[in-house]
């Protein structure tokens, strides 16, 4: 009997049994048409991260509850042979707490409404969220840099975040009023979640902006966005004719031009070129190296040979900001699989080509653990 999913991952990849039993089950819901498991599938909270969904019905918890996650990458105009990581640390301080500027102009460039949560607007928030700045590791193709408008000699910004509180909120609602069944597109509950979710997005845009605004004051910078894509939503999909909904829970864009899958921030991220948008993959790519241990155990494996003080300092020479020593360990390299044999499966399968690869210099996460703003969640998932 053939699989109810389709898996894009080579036999060198570790896939755990966990996730190809979500993925499966997940296969297996009402309306489903076609499931995707990408080379960093891992298990989530009932569903399964890194996977691409194609749907009769509309699924909120299949996107989650941090609906427009995604990366944001600004090209700076810092060059990289005068930036010093120790200097930039002590200048990142604050990023926690509420941005003291006009939010309201914010709002208007990105076509929002106020909400609760806009007190988070701007911060990065836990788990596998982070502001990281980068340089050129290896360029493969100078001629797509060039174009992208990235200059190898001046760093860059790497922001992943998404839409905080507020799109655990919208998640929430939906969920106690409709549980986890699938919605009717045209049913109220539907649209209402639709209206609800593309506002999520234009918020997880902004605030990843923002974050970048910040960051660059404090290093007293500038900069353009080059790139910005999100990884959980869900967007209507015409499929030979047939209107059908596609959900991302942790997959990049394959439809959108370049796209940066990073590792863990001990190494190297890639910046890549999809090829022609592939139905095989429902025009998804893997958004990042996939957790291998499960949050909380990181310390426990890791605590007895690594202490947090040699945490912060990686393999690759970069500095990691995380006074959240739990956090420190659970987003260390070690929780992570290789985010070289991933971009491999992908590269295998003719999906995507390589143009450049980057190199973490700076990452910052957490200054004061203890102290959490509105529509702030405690950390629980580990960086993609």
């Amino acid at each position: 009997m053939p699989l109810p999913y389709q898996l894009i991952a080579s036999d060198q990849s570790w896939i755990e049994g966990e996730a190809l039993r979500q993925l499966e089950q997940t296969a297996a819901l009402p309306g489903m048409r076609q499931a995707v498991g990408l080379p960093d599938l891992h298990p989530g909270k009932g569903y399964p991260i890194g996977a691409a969904f194609l749907c009769e019905q509309i699924y909120p918890a299949l996107v989650g509850n941090d609906i427009g996650c995604g990366m944001g990458l600004w090209q700076t105009d810092l060059p990289r042979r005068k930036f010093k990581p120790e200097r930039a640390a002590e200048r990142l301080q604050g990023l926690e707490d509420p941005w003291n500027g006009e939010l309201s102009d914010w709002r208007t460039d990105y076509g929002l409404e106020p909400t609760a949560g806009d007190a988070a607007l701007g911060t990065i928030g836990g788990g596998n969220h982070f502001a990281e700045v980068q340089w050129v590791e290896a360029v493969m193709d100078p001629a797509a840099l060039a174009t992208l408008g990235i200059d190898p000699d001046q760093a860059l910004l790497l922001v992943h975040s998404g839409s905080r509180g507020l799109g655990e909120s919208i998640l929430r609602t939906v969920v106690d009023q409709q549980g986890h069944h699938g919605l009717a597109p045209a049913s109220p509950a539907a649209v209402e979640y639709l209206r609800q979710h593309d506002h999520a997005l234009r918020w997880a845009q902004a605030n990843r902006g923002l974050i970048a605004h910040r960051v660059l004051t404090a290093l007293n910078a500038e900069a353009q966005r080059r790139l910005d894509s999100w990884h959980n939503l869900v967007q209507p999909l015409d499929w030979h004719g047939e209107r059908l909904w596609l959900h991302r829970k942790g997959a990049a864009p394959a439809d959108r031009g370049p796209i940066i899958i990073p590792g863990s921030r001990g190494t190297l991220s890639y910046l890549v070129q999809p090829h022609a948008p592939s139905e095989r993959s429902l025009f998804s790519l893997a958004h990042g190296a996939g957790r291998k241990w499960k949050r909380g155990e990181a310390r426990g494996r890791l605590g007895g040979r690594q202490g947090a003080e040699a945490l912060v300092t990686t393999a690759l020479g970069g500095r990691v900001i995380c006074e959240d020593k739990d956090l420190l360990y659970d987003e260390a390299p070690e929780n992570y699989k290789g985010i070289e044999r991933v971009v491999a499966d992908l590269s295998e399968a003719g999906l995507i080509d390589v143009i450049a690869t980057l190199r973490p210099v700076l990452t910052y996460k957490v200054r004061r653990p203890a102290h959490r703003q509105p529509g702030a969640r405690k950390p629980r998932r580990g960086r993609p």
